[in-house]
């Protein structure tokens, strides 16, 4: 698999997915920036993909589904149905005799049908090497048998029959991106070698090679929604994702509405997706409801060849679920997430799994949140607090939490956030803290929201430093435009007089005073607090001013 390559420019996308979840809420969605197609994109301008966290199932779960997926399955019981051997051509085909032989022993049908289902299966277990050719026989044809390698699926091996399924998942990837490329070309391309035409046969190779990298790029695009859909989604309703949705994230750029000649491209990729996506939910990729054959209707055009064509696809008509249904439906199975994860990773892209951080100390949990871009903070602290006692717990974090740095505020909210999840029990930790002026204003709170009143409240140089510390931090997180911070801000105005407040805050050491009273200065909607706020930045970047030449 190649690595993503979504190209958006803006800011993240406007097209739903479904109940809601939208690229407003995912990773990844931006891109070199122009909007160019795919054919003028230059690698070099691409900006980080950041891939989401996920959670895996277990190895031993992820083999069993794997050996529940048909097809794995029907090459894994046609490679024992071999034997001790049977006869195939010189092709290392089993032919038409044995298939139907081989479709009936197996019950995978009658006829047409079970052949069909015997080649494929054939197919996959050559592929996976579960058979190999021997001596010719009297015929001059060649005899099959088994290898070890199917006696490692047939045994109590998870990580060979995992191993093997990722394997299958990863030939089969390779084959349907060939297969989407034209058939026309490939056709000429055999003429131009029987030809000898060695220059119109290397322009056609590059032009095949061209197809074939803009073929596993679109898949690879379409993989990646999916993933992130899987990621941030909860249930299996929110993370299926219409093949038109699916579509339109890939052709429109962020923030822009599909154009006519956009749903024209939005179609031909629904199109070109369709029968690539079938194929991986073949081998257990994905669960994929393909395009309904009733919606193709014959082309009309008078230069144009009878081909098949599909309506288009207008992401922002009004269509409801089972209307949208019958253009196509796909999500990732916990197979598929396995696997895409490991593409992503043998092509050097970051794919964290939920639960990394939890494994480590509190500081290593604190720390590790801080520092990642690419790590859901509630589910790694879900994870961390997993069978910890309460009062131990709330001791490391809080000790985890300490330091006047730059990442300090934000190690104090994530404890916070922690914290908030405790018992009772832990309130003796809570109360060793109350003396400490970096975390008595947490403990404080901590307490006060679980009714204790017997203890002494912070002295005012604690609880303005615990103001700058808490507004720092969620500067930090979102931004000063966020809804947020301007609430938080708009109520100092209300609580306390704004010149005498600010008197007192510039003078606050923090590294983030002067950040902070700057973003009030700049966000807070009264314009008298915001100029007081303004005249207490200019002081504090004064006295930083004077410290350093000191």
């Amino acid at each position: 698999m190649a690595g993503p390559s979504r190209k958006k420019k803006g800011g993240p996308a406007e097209f739903p997915l479904p109940a809601d979840l939208d690229l407003n809420t995912l990773y990844g969605a931006s891109g070199n920036g122009d909007g160019v197609e795919s054919e003028d994109y230059d690698e070099a301008d691409e900006e980080l993909i950041i891939v989401p966290p996920v959670r895996l199932l277990p190895r031993e779960e992820l083999a069993a589904e794997a050996l529940r997926v048909p097809l794995f399955e029907q090459a894994i019981r046609l490679a024992g149905w071999v034997g001790s051997g049977r006869p195939v051509d010189e092709f290392g085909e089993l032919g038409r005799e044995q298939e139907e032989l081989a479709a009936a022993d197996l019950a995978l049908g009658e006829g047409d049908e079970g052949a069909l289902a015997v080649a494929r299966a054939w197919t996959l277990a050559m592929d996976l090497s579960l058979v190999e050719l021997g001596e010719p026989d009297t015929d001059g044809g060649d005899t099959a048998r088994p290898t070890a390698a199917l006696t490692a699926l047939t045994g109590d091996d998870p990580e060979a029959v995992l191993e093997a399924w990722q394997l299958a998942a990863t030939t089969i990837a390779d084959v349907v991106v060939e297969a989407d490329l034209d058939p026309n070309e490939l056709a000429a391309l055999e003429e131009a070698a029987e030809g000898k035409d060695e220059e119109e046969s290397e322009a056609m190779y590059e032009r095949l090679e061209a197809a074939r990298e803009q073929a596993s790029g679109l898949l690879d695009d379409a993989l990646q929604v999916l993933y992130e859909a899987r990621a941030f989604a909860d249930t299996e309703t929110e993370q299926t994702v219409p093949l038109g949705v699916l579509a339109a994230l890939l052709v429109v750029p962020d923030g822009e509405e599909p154009t006519e000649e956009m749903l024209g491209d939005i179609t031909a990729v629904m199109v070109a997706l369709d029968p690539m996506l079938q194929d991986l939910a073949d081998i257990g990729v994905l669960d994929y409801r393909p395009i309904d054959p009733t919606l193709f209707e014959e082309s009309e055009g008078e230069d144009q060849e009878d081909a098949p064509s599909l309506p288009a696809f207008d992401p922002d008509g009004e269509v409801d679920d089972a209307e949208a249904a019958r253009f196509g439906l796909a999500r990732l199975t916990a197979l598929g997430v396995h696997q895409v994860r490991q593409w992503l990773l043998e092509e050097g892209y970051e794919a964290p799994l939920i639960g990394d951080l939890a494994r480590g100390t509190a500081a290593e949990l604190l720390e590790g949140i801080c520092a990642a871009v690419n790590v859901l903070p509630e589910e790694e602290i879900t994870e961390w607090l997993t069978d910890r006692d309460p009062a131990p717990a709330a001791a490391e974090l809080l000790t985890a939490a300490r330091g006047n740095d730059l990442t300090g505020p934000m190690r104090r909210l994530l404890c916070a956030s922690a914290l908030s999840r405790l018992d009772d029990t832990a309130e003796p930790s809570l109360r060793g803290v109350l003396d400490d002026p970096e975390l008595a204003g947490l403990a404080t709170t901590w307490l006060a929201e679980r009714g204790v009143g017997d203890f002494e409240l912070p002295g005012r140089p604690v609880m303005l430093w615990t103001m700058v510390d808490t507004l720092a931090a969620q500067l930090i997180e979102a931004g000063p435009g966020e809804s947020g911070f301007t609430e938080f801000v708009a109520k100092l105005s209300a609580e306390e007089r704004p010149a005498e407040l600010f008197a007192e805050l510039w003078r606050i050491e923090h590294p983030y005073t002067m950040a902070v009273l700057e973003a009030v200065g700049e966000r807070h909607p009264d314009k008298a607090t915001a100029k007081e706020a303004r005249k207490a930045a200019y002081k504090a970047r004064s006295r930083m001013g004077s410290e350093r030449q000191q």
